[in-house]
């Protein structure tokens, strides 16, 4: 160990390039998502279910139904209706239809000759039918249809492209009778505004009348300058009442 305080021939000196230890990072403090929760939760880490408490419902006030007191009939009792008879008035009752009991006219007993007596077994010749074999209702071969492998419409397997013989269209060919092509008079000027920008359009009115008065006024010649018209003048009379009598001396006699 030598005075300056190094040991063996290091000695400190300059890097020759960029090192990690000169740089500050933030270390070990990547963006990694979680384990714990329900939200951003690592998708390669599994995850358990997550409730939530949900906020206490008020305490309901009033009462949604009446009481125990309401809606009771009168004749109830705490153990069940009264015992006090009741009667209603009905009308009478139809009598019901008396049975009618069959008589002995009504049974035929030599109807019933294998049920009611005894008698030797029957045999009857019927056609044999074990040896013969029934229609079999089967299809045959000729009743199933193959697909054709003809065409372009085949299923289940590759088909070449098919082609079409049309007959010669005489458009554009020496048998075109150019006689009936339209001439230009044929088509119709089309309107620029169709296909541009429209411009602005106007029109041209009639002048229209200035609003004048139409009644008659009077001429010079209505004026009569001669007559003077009397001024107002005023009197002082006596007020006489509607219900006042007239006053009657001896002289009126």
């Amino acid at each position: 160990m030598g005075s300056d305080g190094c040991v063996g021939p290091w000695r400190p000196h300059r890097p020759r390039g960029p090192i990690a230890a000169l740089y500050r990072g933030p270390g070990p403090k990547y963006k990694l998502p979680p384990n714990t929760g329900y939200i951003l939760h690592d998708p390669s880490r599994p995850r358990a279910p997550a409730y939530t408490f949900g906020a206490r419902l008020p305490t309901q006030q009033q009462s949604c139904g009446p009481g125990p007191g309401h809606l009771v009939p009168a004749r109830m009792t705490v153990r069940g209706p009264d015992g006090s008879p009741s009667y209603s008035i009905y009308g009478r009752p139809r009598d019901a239809a008396p049975f009618r009991t069959p008589g002995p006219g009504r049974y035929f007993p030599e109807r019933a000759e294998n049920l009611a007596y005894p008698s030797a077994p029957r045999h009857t010749i019927a056609p044999r039918n074990w040896g013969v074999q029934p229609e079999r209702q089967t299809p045959g071969p000729g009743t199933y249809t193959v697909p054709s492998l003809l065409g372009s419409r085949i299923i289940g397997k590759v088909s070449a492209p098919t082609y079409s013989i049309y007959g010669r269209s005489a458009v554009g060919t020496f048998f075109e009778d150019l006689s009936k092509t339209p001439g230009p008079c044929a088509y119709h000027v089309v309107n620029p505004a169709v296909y541009k920008s429209r411009a602005p359009q106007f029109t041209m009115l009639a002048r229209t009348s200035l609003p004048e008065d139409n009644t008659l006024k009077p001429g010079p010649a209505a004026y009569n300058v001669d007559k003077h018209r009397k001024p107002r003048g005023w009197s002082f009379g006596i007020r006489h009442s509607d219900y006042l009598a007239p006053m009657v001396t001896d002289l009126d006699d």
